[in-house]
Parts: structure tokens; C-alpha cells; sequence
């Protein structure tokens, strides 16, 4: 495993207890850096023991839990040099005419407006800093849009078209802000979905299997280190050759 030195920095990550999270907040402990993971899942934060990460249970669907979780961050810590927006839900498997509304709205509450809103809290403190790594998680059906799941590619998307649009607001700063477009993982997300859509999602990916946590992992914490000091508003892609853009 290649080093990658974050040290003396303080990283955000939601949704950092567990699946795409948890590995990046090992891999960020590793790389020396400390860890503030923000949670809903309160039973997985009180299992996660690991030094030098502390941990803050919040729902990021609501602003001001966003607020106060920032607040208690900055006790913590003094400053948040990296923000990783994590967290995030697939919703059910229907097709587009038959998705239950709720549904709909809970994949955009957390998917889309929870990393606004977390991005809106942060990103004046980095500004103030002048310096900031912000790496959102996408995902390739962001990018090509999985059929029975058009909440969760439509909510992806988004994500996408925010990096791009904070990236160039932030393009004269010391503060890049780029997003990750994985294949699927074999995590909790699962859970969620069909195993009908589980096949369909991996017989497009040509290396013919899913994505490993730490592969992620690894290639965000490049993203979120001083030796990523140019690119800004991109989109890397960790689709294992799906996709076409």
C-alpha cells in the first residue's frame, strides 16, 4: 500500500461507519490523518473503536444537525481540512412509474440535499483557511443511469453536476473539490436492492467483478492530499471500464 501523508490534517467523512466510509476513514487513520465521522447509525458509531477518529451521530437531511455537528467539529478540532460526502442511500428497486414518492424524496434528501448542505456549512470555514480537499461520492449510475433505480442515478447525477459547479466557484482557492464515480461494492447498500439489479449492475462491468472498499479507499485519499493541487470539478472514474465518459 502506497503512503499517502495526511498528517496533520482533520477529515470529515458522513457515513463513515461503515461500507465506502469505513474504508476511507481506515485508510485516512492510516495516512496519518484524524477523523471526525458524522453518522446517523448510532448502534454502528458505538461499535467503531478505532484511534484517533471521533465520532458525531447526525442526519444530514437536516440543516441544522448539519450546523451543530460542524460546531462540535471545530471544538473537536480547531478546523476540517477535508470533507468527504459519503453518505448515502440506493433506495428500492421499481420501475420509474411505480416509485413510491417517499422513497423518491428520501435517495434525494440524503443523496443530493445532505451533501449540499454539508458543503454549504463547510466550505466558508475552508475559504476562511484557503485551504480545502472536498471529494463527493458518486457513482457510475450518475453517470449512465441504472433502469429500476432512477432516484438514485438521477440523485448521482446531481452530485456530479454539483462538484463541477463548486469546483469552479472555488477554482481560485487553494481548495479542490472533485467526486468519485464507483462501480458497485458488495456493502450494507445491498440490502436495499434487488438481487435482479445486483446482476445487472455487475454484468456491465467489464472486469466482471465489484469494486473493492479499499480500492476506493486508496484513490480517495489521493484525491484528498496536498499532491492533488491542481485538478478541480472532475470526475474520476472507478467504474472497472463501464463507462463510456
Amino acid at each position: 500500500m502506497n503512503k499517502i501523508d495526511l498528517t496533520n490534517k482533520t477529515a470529515v467523512v458522513t457515513g463513515g461507519a461503515q461500507g465506502f466510509g469505513l474504508a476511507i476513514t481506515k485508510r485516512f487513520v492510516e495516512s496519518g490523518c484524524k477523523v471526525i465521522v458524522w453518522d446517523k447509525d448510532k448502534k454502528l458509531l458505538d461499535s467503531l473503536q478505532i484511534d484517533n477518529v471521533n465520532k458525531i451521530n447526525i442526519d444530514i437531511t437536516k440543516y441544522e444537525d448539519v450546523e451543530k455537528a460542524f460546531e462540535q467539529s471545530i471544538n473537536l478540532s480547531d478546523k476540517i481540512d477535508i470533507l468527504i460526502n459519503n453518505a448515502g442511500i440506493a433506495g428500492p428497486s421499481y420501475k420509474s412509474w411505480d416509485y413510491p414518492i417517499n422513497d423518491w424524496n428520501n435517495v434525494f434528501d440524503i443523496d443530493v440535499n445532505g451533501v449540499f448542505y454539508c458543503c454549504k456549512v463547510v466550505v466558508p470555514h475552508m475559504i476562511k483557511n484557503n485551504y480545502g480537499r472536498i471529494v463527493n461520492i458518486s457513482s457510475i449510475a450518475g453517470k449512465e443511469g441504472n433502469p429500476n433505480a432512477m432516484p438514485y442515478s438521477a440523485a448521482k447525477a446531481a452530485v456530479i453536476a454539483l462538484t463541477k459547479s463548486l469546483g469552479k466557484e472555488l477554482a481560485d482557492k487553494n481548495i479542490a473539490v472533485n467526486c468519485v464515480t464507483p462501480a458497485a461494492a458488495k456493502t450494507r447498500i445491498f440490502d436495499q436492492i434487488s438481487q435482479e439489479h445486483i446482476d445487472y449492475m455487475l454484468s456491465k462491468i467489464p472486469r466482471n467483478r465489484f469494486i473493492l472498499v479499499e480500492e476506493l479507499a486508496a484513490m480517495v485519499a489521493w484525491m484528498s492530499s496536498d499532491e492533488n493541487s491542481f485538478t478541480t470539478g472532475a470526475v474520476f472514474d472507478l467504474s472497472g471500464g463501464r463507462a463510456t465518459y
